[in-house]
């Protein structure tokens, strides 16, 4: 693990401090398509990584799921607890730190769905998102669903600030991976990927891929 990708765990930590709810209280339409797809797959309990201040586990967990966020700021899972609490959640969300670049600590096939919400695309190298990919594969049940969303290679900041190699640029002390097509196939490998779809989030505005794969019934 370099400096620098230390350096933006505490960039985040400083960022929830400050701002506890930098992203707004809205759930993501992600999140609203995710719950969506997860019922139609008979899913209970999600796996959501990179939670952030917890906006989507909210909705996720008032849609009937079970919750474990996973983020490795305590900050930000602080807000995700009290306000699971004030919600009427709590017993619904579980939150972790845990860094995920390290091995996912939970048995094989712990949870029916997973979902990350531009984690994928942080200061991550190629190398490491393929591995969390395949570590996600692991513990969620064969035929379990995975979506997550990134910036892609369309966004305005593509190119833009400093450039870390592997198609990661960073401006305004944030540093972003941004997907192409091959990357995309690639974090498929070994998954049934079943959409890609486009769209825009924020005010530049965001440039985002979803992505929904699952797990093969049988390897």
């Amino acid at each position: 693990m370099t400096d620098e990708r230390d350096a933006q765990h505490e960039h985040w930590e400083s960022v929830y401090q400050r701002k506890p709810r930098l992203f707004g209280e809205e759930s993501s339409a992600t999140a609203i398509y995710a719950a969506t797809r997860f019922s139609r797959g008979g899913a209970g309990r999600v796996l959501e990584l990179g939670s952030g201040h917890g906006r989507d586990t909210l909705h996720l967990a008032s849609e009937g799921f079970d919750v474990l966020a996973l983020d490795y700021s305590p900050s930000g899972l602080h807000a995700i607890r009290t306000a699971a609490a004030d919600a009427g959640l709590g017993s619904r969300i579980t939150t972790m730190a845990h860094d995920v670049r390290r091995p996912l600590p939970f048995p094989d096939e712990s949870f029916d769905a997973a979902y990350a919400h531009l984690l994928l695309c942080m200061d991550l190298s190629t190398a490491a998102i393929l591995a969390i990919a395949q570590e996600v594969r692991r513990v969620i049940i064969p035929g379990g669903v995975f979506v997550y969303t990134v910036r892609n290679t369309g966004d305005a900041h593509f190119g833009v600030g400093l450039d870390h190699g592997d198609n990661i640029y960073e401006t305004d002390g944030y540093a972003v991976h941004f997907f192409d097509d091959a990357l995309i196939r690639d974090v498929a490998a070994g998954w049934h990927l079943e959409e890609i779809a486009t769209d825009e989030e924020g005010a530049l505005p965001r440039r985002i891929t979803r992505v929904t794969q699952s797990r093969p019934l049988s390897d």
